[in-house]
């Protein structure tokens, strides 16, 4: 254990660099494969809808649950990380996605689609996106927005993905489409190895483990490290006070001898914690303690700006998801084909790409606070999709893409930065999972309630005017952060 313990370096602050880069590399092949690609299932609607013969309510579906659950799983991810390691987890994640892609290609419903491309890619993103997020954070600080921003830029390569998406298609059917993209995002197996793991102390007392850490690079062994690190005596030991002291060595065990009992009881060892020399069983107890705090720790529900966040977060997530499914079909409805459509979701992948770098470089200056950047993009964004129904021509629709990609790809480079300042360092992979999963659970309504206006309206204007709507409440909360901050001061 105490080799082990060896191998991960403690540092007193954040690199700012170095391996961070090659943790940024994998978190943009993550956003170019999970949010890349899930933008291009506006391409994967309109075939659907073909094939099938179903409704916008319907398919909507099909991206409802997929980015649905790529927030709702959230809470599990910790856990699951305690369970196989970071590595382990993100490589699961990886698989999951490709496997949800391949099988989809067998697709003969709706209904199966909505498990395979659903389901399986939605878990599999929750896990190598909120992974790489929790990791990055640890290698940056100062250059925190700036390193986001790049590896964010890479949803914004869906310049390339789309008509990418629909040559394949042409080629070889929408069937063979998705099993060429489940080959291809298997490129996050390899890059989930660049995860090595970082350890942040505090300059005054850097040798001891950051306990509120809950993104255990080493799975099970870190928590069995951690629980052996801060046990205490104790009079009646629980199974979370039940350690070693010479941890795989033999000594001192609990038998069922009642003499030995007695001994242990009367001696003047009676206040001493119980010693266990039976590791695996020690190893499943820490991993049971350890579930039981990922999921029932409810410390970050009483800090308000888990409210601020979830709230924001909720909305545009909402807004951005409606507008990027049904871009697409709307330029079908205006006579645009669909080759041309799919230019627009280039189109709006270069301008993200390069909004969401000059708005994280231009963040880490610090000449305002972040969360002043953040609100205003938000109420821009919601302005543009409020003006988006006028735009019924070609031009007119490339001129929405180009400003709403301008201000949702400045907005989204600020997200990561944002959870960082609010959360901070150690409690970041619980405060962020259960954002993501009340965000996830709005998620799960807006592409089929967007999809019903659309059957009600027979336009896609409603849509916009809804997404709009949406980006205005979610600023709405980033205005109380000066008051948060007076009551967490005051108390």
């Amino acid at each position: 254990m105490q080799k082990r313990a060896g191998r991960a370096r403690p540092y007193t602050k954040a690199l700012d660099g170095g391996w961070g880069w090659m943790i940024v590399l994998h978190f943009f092949l993550v956003n170019v494969f999970v949010i890349g690609m899930t933008k291009t299932f506006a391409i994967f609607f309109v075939v659907f809808q073909e094939e099938f013969g179903s409704t916008s309510e319907q398919t909507g579906w099909i991206g409802s649950i997929m980015s649905c659950l790529g927030y709702t799983a959230g809470p599990l991810v910790p856990v699951i990380c305690d369970i196989c390691g970071t590595k382990t987890a993100s490589i699961l994640g990886a698989f999951l996605i490709a496997g949800g892609y391949v099988i989809s290609s067998q697709a003969t419903s709706i209904p199966f689609l909505c498990v395979t491309m659903g389901m399986l890619p939605g878990l599999g993103s929750a896990l190598v996106f909120q992974i790489g997020v929790v990791v990055i954070s640890k290698y940056f600080k100062k250059r925190l927005a700036f390193s986001t921003a790049i590896a964010r830029s890479g949803m914004g390569l869906t310049f390339l993905l789309a008509p990418f998406t629909k040559a394949l298609i042409d080629l070889y059917d929408w069937t063979g489409a998705l099993a060429l993209l489940g080959a291809i995002t298997l490129h996050l197996v390899p890059s989930s190895m660049l995860l090595r793991p970082i350890h942040i102390t505090s300059e005054s007392n850097s040798g001891v483990r950051d306990k509120g850490s809950s993104l255990s690079a080493r799975g099970p062994e870190a928590v069995c490290e951690t629980e052996t690190l801060h046990c205490t005596e104790t009079q009646e030991p629980t199974t979370r006070d039940s350690a070693t002291q010479k941890f795989g060595q033999p000594g001192t065990t609990l038998t069922d001898s009642q003499n030995r009992n007695e001994e242990f009881n009367n001696g003047p060892n009676r206040h001493r914690l119980f010693l266990i020399t039976d590791e695996e069983s020690f190893k499943k107890k820490a991993i049971l303690w350890s579930y039981q705090r990922q999921l029932c720790d409810i410390s970050v529900f009483k800090n308000p700006f888990f409210y601020i966040m979830m709230w924001s977060f909720l909305f545009s997530q909402l807004a951005y998801f409606i507008t990027t499914f049904h871009l697409v079909a709307r330029a079908k409805t205006l006579g645009i084909n669909m080759m041309d459509a799919s230019y627009l979701i280039s189109v709006a992948g270069i301008t993200e790409t390069v909004s969401q770098v000059i708005s994280g470089w231009v963040a880490d200056q610090n000449w305002i606070r972040k969360y002043h950047y953040h609100k205003s993009y938000l109420i821009l964004c919601g302005i543009t999709n409020l003006l988006a129904p006028l735009a019924t021509t070609f031009p007119l629709l490339m001129t929405y893409t180009v400003f709403s990609a301008v201000f949702s790809g400045s907005y989204q480079a600020l997200i990561i930065p944002q959870l960082v300042d609010m959360a901070g360092h150690s409690i970041m992979h619980r405060f962020m999972g259960f954002v993501c999963f009340f965000a996830g659970i709005a998620l799960l309504s807006g592409p089929p309630l967007a999809g019903w206006l659309y059957d009600y309206t027979q336009t896609y204007a409603g849509s916009f005017y809804f997404s709009g709507a949406c980006y205005l409440l979610s600023s709405v909360s980033l205005f109380f952060i000066p008051l948060a901050e007076r009551w967490k001061s005051r108390g």
